[in-house]
């Protein structure tokens, strides 16, 4: 049953969308100006010094934080301190399970959109966590990190370029990380790809491909849940609406913000028909949700040219039928290799003739070494484990002392895809030029944190 309230909060959420949309669009872009931040040189912030234990408090359980918050209570030296979400019920939910895994109750905070700023203002924190709607990513971890507290966020970390700034410049003033929580990239096939792609199997790179291809219609025009929000921006946005989960992994391929860059970027989009004739079908010609009239394109293709000469290819697909891909594909001058539908590879010299075969052998040989430690402990958590294994990671590097395996760089140059596919798709395809927000520490190879231990 859709109570009063539910329909306040879906108006709020949607008012709130908008709002941010149209501050956006309407100032910072069409004036071309640049905030002073964008000036002079980068302040990488340090490696933060090694914790004792990570005290957390997490904002936002809805279903993706609630299996966070499941990984986190597994992981030795993480203690959920403190729970908030503008959903009481929720929180009593996450209170319990902390409780039940045998730590202290959390304390607890609804009161309202903003009681995530009380929260933060505890001084029993390091990292704060958030598992919000897109929208709130950026208020949440700008307040944990002037606050003292590193933060963590679901992706896509911003969803504008000005935002995307925001993050860098708190980031790099605070000395705080601001990690985005890509989990595509513990993928065990995405993690087996990258371990070839660093030991030179592949050759030197060419080509990659990623998406997001995914049926989200019914999830989208679900009135109880995160298609509430997910819903307001399809009807007031154009663009890629989430390029990290196949951005994530290649990029790293790639080396981006190691030695390379995403230079350039063009966007086109399809009609919009999936969502509203999905409407129709199900909910019926007459009614309310099939008077709804959605901007968002239901294919978005994004090419990309790096500063090091491959090409990238992006998709989002989430309003037609079609089965689940990430899209994942990587070439390079001694091969090739795939994930969807069914992972294959073709390597000269290994492979016959110019047939495609199994990577069941390549798996046996390069498997990363992070999924033959971590595969019987991330048995159960969600998609497949990688959920864990990336809030396994984060925890021990900030136990350890080491770099996260993204920093705040990568979280702005794969969120700024969003606001650039929007604006070449304004532009009718339009070439965008990817900013620097490295400020050219970009072109300083080091070492992915991830192809390193640190458990």
């Amino acid at each position: 049953m859709i109570t009063k309230t539910d329909v306040e909060r879906r108006d709020f959420i949607k008012k709130s969308v908008m709002a941010g949309m149209g501050i956006t669009f309407g100032g910072f872009l069409n004036t071309g100006c640049s905030p002073a931040w964008m000036q002079g040189p980068a302040r990488p912030a340090p490696v933060a010094k090694p914790l004792e234990r990570v005290r957390i408090g997490f904002v936002g359980v809805g279903l993706q934080g609630t299996d966070h918050v499941e990984n986190l209570l597994k992981i030795k030296g993480a203690e959920i301190r403190a729970v908030c979400d503008i959903v009481e019920s929720k929180v009593t939910r996450a209170q319990a399970m902390v409780v039940e895994a045998g730590q202290a109750k959390p304390e607890g905070y609804s009161r309202g959109d903003l009681d995530f700023k009380r929260l933060c203002q505890r001084d029993d924190l390091d990292l704060v966590f958030t598992a919000t709607p897109w929208e709130w990513h950026v208020p949440v971890c700008l307040e944990a990190m002037k606050t003292g507290k590193h933060a963590a966020t679901e992706v896509p970390a911003a969803i504008t370029i000005d935002d995307c700034w925001q993050l860098v410049e708190t980031a790099e003033k605070t000395g705080k990380y601001c990690i985005m929580m890509e989990n595509c990239n513990y993928d065990d096939v995405e993690m087996l790809i990258l371990n070839m792609v660093k030991k030179h199997l592949l050759g030197e790179l060419l080509h990659v491909e990623g998406g997001y291809l995914h049926d989200l219609r019914a999830v989208k025009h679900d009135m109880q849940g995160e298609g509430v929000w997910r819903r307001a921006h399809a009807m007031k946005r154009n663009g890629d609406f989430y390029p990290t989960h196949g951005l994530g992994p290649i990029a790293q391929c790639l080396d981006i913000n190691r030695g390379n860059a995403f230079d350039t970027l063009v966007s086109f989009g399809t009609k919009t028909r999936g969502l509203h004739k999905y409407a129709v079908e199900t909910f019926g010609a007459d009614s309310p949700q099939a008077k709804e009239e959605f901007l968002l394109s239901d294919v978005v293709t994004t090419m990309m040219s790096t500063k090091n000469g491959e090409t990238v290819v992006v998709t989002h697909d989430t309003s037609s039928p079609r089965p689940y891909s990430r899209n994942i594909l990587v070439q390079g001058t001694k091969g090739i290799v795939k994930k969807y539908p069914t992972p294959k590879i073709h390597i000269e010299g290994r492979s016959k003739g110019h047939s495609w075969e199994a990577i069941d052998e390549y798996m046996k040989e390069f498997r990363h070494p992070v999924w033959t430690e971590l595969e019987e402990q991330s048995k159960g958590a969600g998609h497949g484990g990688m959920d864990f294994i990336e809030d396994y990671r984060l925890i021990k590097a900030l136990l350890h002392g080491v770099e996260p395996d993204m920093d705040v760089y990568d979280a702005a140059m794969l969120s700024a895809v969003t606001e650039l596919s929007a604006r070449s798709l304004t532009g009718n395809g339009e070439t965008m030029k990817f900013p620097d927000f490295t400020r050219g520490l970009w072109k300083r190879p080091r070492e992915l944190q991830v192809m390193t231990a640190n458990g």
